[in-house]
């Protein structure tokens, strides 16, 4: 028997009325990150009758088939991606300012240049007390700022380790969500409201991880989500309702290395890889420091052991130590340098191992490395913000895209509101209509 219109009439108002609750739930979380636009899922009914033909029109109304979520998984997919490169070079270009404020704004190169212009000046009256006094302060402040420039990275590095940790326990923190949402997920009806809000948690702590570290995805029954690290291939992060534990360890020379399980993993995308990144550059730029600093140390020392002090004594080390971090002026007065040649009388005028000592020191040049190692740090710190400015950009392109198919647009919720309103508005005056003419029926006498 074909539906009556009564029930033509009200599957539709029930349709109407399903329209109109997800468009005022659209509405009211607008504005709620990772809330993905939902609409709802109708299907045509048939009545069946045993005199029916197959090819004889036979409606009985409309079914509600459930909630859909307006999310393309290849633009999730994409602006994870994205996302995860521009968060390693934002990560990294942080790092590196840090490093290069660090190096820069201690004021060593400076310190090198008073320390030979102070030298230059000794030549000109090398028994002269105040000059001696000059060199060596100058001296002990290029130690000083050396010391500084150490500390200074070993305090960018021990705020990269800090983000870093922090990191690693965010990655956790949310691989044991992620684990907690598939076994929700594998319990929930399909299409059911419920679902869909679990769906959403999940996309919204998918994209969460990514900034932390690349992950690759694969999607199971009831939406339940499987996560690598890094390619497909990687390890295991998240299966069904099993989370893997993320650890770290941090090198001799500063750097991280990072396991899954125990097993050593390597990152290539999202902010942990980018930190790593700026820490492998610190251990490089923390070496050429040292080197400079021994450099000092070796050029100075050696031609103090060439000469002889003010007072006809043999020419003892001006510094002690064996890099930047402890590099020391250990003379106790302008006595101590060393500005004759081995053999000269006390209070000597002779500058020849002076001489000798600026010429080494020239051939050394660490005032030269130093700018070089500045110009390095400058020019990496360059090269890596205009990379973060185009990933950052491929980054908004991927995410605009995704929110202009999956974001709320409240001039088209609006309209819908309108629309599903007089849907259900003619449905009832259908109902109205239909009590109508039965009661004009049985009125028939």
């Amino acid at each position: 028997m074909g539906a009556d219109l009564l029930s033509i009439a009200s599957s539709g108002a029930r349709a109407a009325k399903a329209a109109l609750d997800v468009t005022a739930q659209n509405i009211s979380n607008a504005s709620s990150e990772g809330y993905v636009r939902r609409s709802v899922s109708v299907a045509e009914l048939s009545a069946n009758s045993v005199s029916s033909s197959p090819t004889a029109i036979n409606l009985g109304g409309v079914r509600v088939g459930g909630v859909v979520r307006n999310a393309d998984s290849f633009r999730q997919s994409e602006v994870r991606r994205t996302g995860a490169d521009a968060a390693r070079a934002d990560a990294e270009v942080q790092g590196l300012e840090n490093i290069e404020s660090a190096v820069e704004q201690t004021g060593v190169y400076d310190s090198i240049v008073n320390f030979e212009g102070s030298l230059q000046q000794l030549l000109s009256d090398p028994t002269d007390a105040s000059l001696r006094a000059s060199a060596i302060e100058q001296g002990r402040n290029l130690a000083q700022t050396f010391n500084v420039a150490s500390s200074s990275l070993d305090a960018v590095s021990d705020g990269l380790h800090f983000e870093a940790q922090d990191g690693v326990d965010s990655v956790n923190l949310i691989t044991s969500e992620l684990a907690k949402v598939n076994l929700r997920l594998s319990r929930a009806s399909d299409a059911s409201s419920d679902q869909t809000s679990l769906l959403d948690q999940r996309d919204s702590l998918l994209e969460k991880l990514s900034k932390q570290v690349g992950i690759s995805t694969s999607f199971g029954q009831n939406g339940v989500v499987s996560v690598s690290l890094g390619a497909s291939s990687g390890p295991t992060l998240v299966s069904g309702g099993t989370a893997s534990t993320f650890a770290m360890s941090i090198a001799s020379d500063g750097t991280l290395g990072f396991t899954v399980d125990g097993t050593a993993a390597t990152l290539a995308s999202g902010s942990l890889a980018g930190k790593n990144q700026a820490l492998t550059q610190l251990a490089a730029n923390r070496t050429q420091l040292d080197d400079i600093a021994t450099q000092v140390i070796s050029v100075v020392n050696a031609a103090q052991a060439s000469g002889v002090d003010l007072d006809g004594n043999a020419g003892q080390p001006l510094f002690s130590g064996t890099g930047a971090a402890d590099i020391t002026m250990i003379a106790s007065g302008g006595s101590a340098i060393a500005t004759a040649a081995a053999g000269s009388a006390a209070n000597s005028r002779d500058a020849s191992n002076l001489e000798s000592l600026r010429t080494a020191l020239t051939t050394a040049d660490p005032a030269g490395s130093m700018n070089a190692l500045l110009f390095d740090i400058s020019s990496a710190v360059a090269g890596r913000t205009v990379t973060r400015d185009a990933l950052d950009s491929v980054a908004s392109s991927a995410k605009i895209a995704l929110q202009a198919q999956a974001g709320v647009d409240l001039d088209h919720e609006a309209i819908n509101l309108v629309r599903f309103q007089q849907a259900f508005q003619a449905s009832g005056r259908v109902m109205q209509v239909a009590s109508d003419i039965f009661d004009s029926i049985l009125s028939i006498r």
